[in-house]
């Protein structure tokens, strides 16, 4: 994927990390420090972890480093037809995996529009919209893979999978 891309979901991902250590930093010396405790430091925090994994697993799809059995896959490396089939079944099963989660958490997403969040009042529709759009995009990467027939990366480099 893009280098433009990578940069700006990590940079979104260090940002929400940050804020998230700040916070948590800030509330814990303030309560065994001075009794006092900043609740929207929870709520907040609960949040930026939401996005920060979903903006993670949106970044992790175009570098395949999502998790994978790739010994199942190898025998059939020195079959070009099986795996080619084997990598559309594959693309095919992301894609539904990806129109049931936006699908579940597009109904939250509807549900949270009606309510507020307890501390901060922003909609509860926050929680469930990075779910949404990731589903969304890495749905968009896998029918583009789907209709280039972009083969598997099979490189990882992890030994264990």
């Amino acid at each position: 994927m893009n280098l433009w891309f990578q940069r700006l979901t990590q940079a979104a991902m260090a940002l929400c990390l940050a804020t998230m250590a700040a916070l948590v930093f800030v509330n814990v010396v303030l309560r065994y420090g001075f009794g006092y405790g900043i609740a929207a430091s929870e709520e907040l925090s609960r949040l930026l972890f939401v996005w920060m994994m979903f903006i993670g697993a949106t970044a992790a799809y175009p570098t395949g480093e999502h998790m994978a059995f790739t010994s199942l896959l190898l025998p059939l490396r020195k079959r070009p037809r099986a795996f080619a089939a084997m990598t559309a079944l594959i693309r095919v099963l992301v894609l539904l995996a990806c129109a049931l989660v936006g699908w579940g958490a597009w109904q939250q997403f509807v549900v949270g529009l009606a309510s507020k969040s307890v501390v901060l009042g922003y909609p509860a529709a926050l929680l469930p919209l990075p779910a949404l759009l990731c589903s969304l995009a890495i749905g968009a990467m896998a029918l583009a893979e789907l209709i280039r027939r972009t083969p598997l990366n099979l490189g990882h480099g992890a030994d264990l999978e």
